[in-house]
């Protein structure tokens, strides 16, 4: 038996690396151009999440983590009628509440930078799909990589939008609050069970389960390094912002 709670204070250490990030650190003080700019780029990070999730599912061979990816992705389009928005929506519903205009939408590209970390996240989980534990490793993936440090991103974007989403004492936010909270990290990886409710917790439950059938967790820890380098990568094109900071 793994020691869990080894992996839970490797995998803490990698969310607070993530957390100091001098972007993410420095968010609530970054112009609003750059700011503005980081969420149209960040925008493109989110389109790409569904097309992630169905690579990864299309690799996967384990029936339950199947079907936990399954109702993940199916909770991105709520409303089979087409009468709900879906999350892509409301993440622009919310861009447009912070100041964002439709020409500014229509008007951004990614940039290479961007292109290149969904490009080479692409490229990790057709990867891990080749591997002989690769139910292992896709799931390790779309958990640490698609909602584990997604909810730290948005947690520290929150802090610069919380004024602007928030009315009357009211949260607003249609996207990046709700994304914050049903992603996260909410229980320990020895604690973490099916009932819990977080997207994060529920892949924590099998991935739990998958790694006691293996002898060692060190694809474990070097998915979620490289999951939190790609996440890293993203965020290192504005550091110039944060060095304007300085000035």
């Amino acid at each position: 038996m793994h020691d869990l709670h080894a992996l839970d204070g490797f995998e803490d250490a990698l969310i607070e690396r993530f957390r100091a990030h001098p972007v993410l650190a420095n968010v609530t003080g970054l112009p609003e151009e750059d700011f503005a700019a980081l969420l149209l780029q960040r925008r493109f990070v989110s389109l790409a999440f569904t097309p992630s999730y169905d690579l990864a599912i299309d690799l996967l061979r384990d029936e339950a983590g199947l079907r936990i990816a399954r109702v993940i992705l199916r909770e991105e389009y709520p409303d089979g009628h087409g009468h709900t928005p879906s999350h892509r929506e409301d993440m622009t519903h919310d861009m447009r509440r912070l100041g964002i205009s439709r020409p500014a939408l229509v008007a951004s590209r990614p940039t290479a930078d961007t292109q290149e970390v969904i490009r080479d996240t692409l490229e990790l989980i057709a990867d891990a799909g080749g591997h002989a534990d690769a139910d292992l490793r896709l799931l390790t993936i779309l958990r640490f990589w698609g909602e584990v440090l997604v909810s730290v991103e948005y947690g520290r974007l929150w802090e610069r939008m919380a004024p602007l989403l928030t009315e009357e004492g009211r949260n607003r936010s249609r996207f990046y609050f709700p994304h914050h909270v049903h992603d996260a990290k909410t229980h320990s990886l020895a604690t973490v069970s099916l009932l819990s409710g977080s997207h994060s917790d529920r892949l924590a439950a099998r991935v739990t389960e998958l790694l006691a059938q293996e002898e060692s967790t060190d694809c474990f820890r070097e998915l979620e390094e490289r999951a939190l380098h790609l996440k890293t990568r993203f965020y290192d094109q504005f550091l110039p912002a944060v060095d304007r900071l300085a000035v």
